[in-house]
């Protein structure tokens, strides 16, 4: 009998790569003491802006903030 594959903790856990890594990062922004711990909290923000293409041509670009908005009509 073989032994079985190994299996990384994040696919065990039911998360992608992305899901782990960004809990990770959180988690170790959390734990940093001041002054460290203001200059990493912008690390945690997401924001980036997006525009709907029609015919080609660009529409009006629209700022996401958050991630389950983004590529939802506005």
């Amino acid at each position: 009998m073989s032994p079985a594959p190994q299996t990384t903790i994040w696919r065990i856990a039911g998360m992608t790569y992305l899901q782990y890594v960004n809990r990770a990062a959180g988690s170790v922004r959390s734990a940093v003491k001041e002054p460290m711990k203001s200059k990493l909290a912008a690390h945690g923000e997401f924001s980036y802006s997006a525009a709907a293409w029609n015919a080609g041509v660009q529409g009006a670009k629209t700022e996401v903030t958050v991630l389950g908005a983004a590529g939802k009509a506005t």
